[in-house]
């Protein structure tokens, strides 16, 4: 397996989304719960916020989309990005929808595949997910069990979505995917990037086709 280090383009974004934890709002809210665990690599939470507002402007009134800064962007730490991870969540409830970006993705399905999230999701969204096992890459804590499959809840929605022009993960790695989660969807999708052009336009209606 190879090592490879996340890089990500420099870039600016607005303040679209709701970047405050989720931790101390109430649970009594009747919004449909988002929350957007970015990538990593410097400048991944500003390059991510494109993508997070996207997804909120697609989703319209009906859903809140969190979008949190986690520690240590440019040199993450699974443990800890886990263990924040679980403490939004934890926030928010049963039925929370997770939506995961590049590194963001890969801890999201690794925290689901260890328990550590305690709580129910409705959904798994994971977009540009770099497969970190057996043919794909090797960063420590990151770390996929084999039997990934067994490890995800089998009445969870899974969901991939991989550009066919990503030239930061390979486009191979959602194959991998593919192969170890039967179950799972996965959209290859032309003419896209890492970063999916900033349109998470199929994650949107994905997410609406859940009710």
């Amino acid at each position: 397996m190879n090592e490879h280090p996340y890089r990500r383009p420099r870039q600016s974004a607005s303040l679209p989304v709701d970047r405050k934890s989720a931790a101390g709002r109430t649970k009594s809210n009747r919004k449909k719960q988002v929350l957007f665990l970015h990538g990593a690599g410097k400048g991944a939470y500003d390059a991510d916020a494109r993508l997070a507002a996207d997804l909120r402007d697609r989703l319209g009134p009906h859903y809140r989309v969190y979008y949190p800064r986690m520690p240590h962007e440019a040199a993450p730490d699974a443990a800890v990005w886990k263990r924040r991870l679980a403490k939004e969540v934890a926030a928010m409830g049963n039925g929370a929808i997770l939506v995961g970006h590049s590194a963001g993705a890969t801890i999201a399905i690794v925290a689901v595949a260890d328990r550590t999230l305690e709580q129910r999701l409705a959904g798994l969204f994971l977009v540009s997910a770099p497969f970190c096992g057996h043919g794909g890459w090797h960063i420590e804590g990151f770390d996929l069990p084999i039997n990934l499959s067994e490890r995800i809840p089998a009445d969870m929605p899974i969901f991939f979505y991989h550009g066919r022009d990503d030239d930061t993960v390979p486009i191979a790695h959602a194959g991998l995917y593919a192969t170890s989660i039967p179950g799972a969807v996965v959209r290859r999708l032309r003419g896209r990037n890492h970063q999916l052009n900033d349109d998470l336009s199929e994650v949107a209606v994905d997410i609406t086709r859940l009710e």
